[in-house]
């Protein structure tokens, strides 16, 4: 027998705000019992994250059939002149009716009523489907994003000598700075200031070449790095820094996402050991406001 198959007209929207976070986080797990990168969600990792990438739950949606069946979920962060597609999901028996087309559209509403009309959202390369509905709606393909992960390396390599110096959380950010152009949404300034335990090093080698690096740590994991090389060689400067912060965490794991595969910084990140997951198509609909672009 074939799945159940749900048209546009018997798809209820309900505000994610109506549920719980463990019923949010029950549902967004369902959508992902099969997909390509799985990612499962807690309570806790949920709410981390509606609270680093200033995700709306008001504007944000679960659907279900008129009966109360869950059907799938998408959710919507909200920026100063943009907003951005996330955690959109389908359980997979209730795929091909429309859910998800139907949860897009209804954040594009969204969007359009909070009259903003630059939206951002990445997509998993070869996840075809979601990444046909999007070009269908509107989204065009801007560049494509890397995962990088490294595993601990216990003894540490050396740090590469040079003049570094740590930085605490207010020195750090006022580096990162917020005017930083149309950057992935995970990597804009603002998910930086929203996160806990934010630090920064700094840096200058023997030749003069000179930057920062900005990361955060959390338990058990190294994430989030912005990084700007200000003189000298970017693949240097930075496998320096990386010499650096992981010979003072050698054993902590190490994600970062969202890395533009042009970057001039990635062969430091393969010599110092960093491997690719997969990779995201990033994509838009409008033109970036004028408040995003770099000056």
């Amino acid at each position: 027998m074939m799945p159940a198959q749900h048209t546009a007209t018997a798809i209820k929207l309900i505000p994610a705000s109506q549920f719980t976070l463990d019923q949010l986080t029950a549902i967004y797990n369902q959508t992902r019992v099969d997909y390509m990168v799985p990612m499962p969600m807690n309570a806790s990792r949920l709410a981390e994250y509606i609270a680093i990438y200033d995700v709306d739950l008001e504007h944000s949606f679960v659907a279900s059939t008129p009966d109360g069946q869950m059907l799938g979920v998408a959710m919507l962060g909200l920026r100063e002149d943009r907003t951005w597609v996330t955690r959109l999901g389908v359980i997979p028996n209730t795929r091909r009716g429309g859910v998800g087309q139907a949860l897009v559209e209804r954040l594009l509403e969204q969007s359009a009523h909070l009259s903003i009309d630059f939206v951002m959202l990445e997509v998993i390369k070869n996840n075809v489907p979601a990444y046909q509905l999007f070009k269908k709606l509107g989204f065009y393909e801007v560049g494509e994003l890397l995962i990088l992960r490294r595993a601990p390396i216990i003894p540490p390599i050396d740090p590469i000598i040079a003049d570094a110096e740590r930085l605490d959380r207010a020195d750090a950010l006022d580096l990162v700075g917020r005017d930083r152009g149309t950057q992935p949404w995970t990597n804009q300034s603002e998910s930086l200031f929203n996160a806990n335990e934010v630090s920064g090093l700094r840096l200058m080698l023997a030749d003069g070449s000179r930057g920062w690096l900005v990361y955060q740590r959390q338990k058990f994991m190294l994430t989030r790095f912005i990084y700007k090389t200000e003189a000298g060689n970017p693949a240097d400067v930075l496998y320096a820094m990386l010499s650096h912060l992981h010979y003072q965490y050698p054993r902590l794991d190490t994600q970062i996402e969202n890395i533009q595969i042009n970057d001039p910084h990635l062969p430091a990140f393969y010599k110092m050991g960093y491997v690719e997951s997969f990779r995201r198509i990033e994509m838009w609909r409008g033109t970036p406001p004028e408040s995003l672009k770099m000056s």
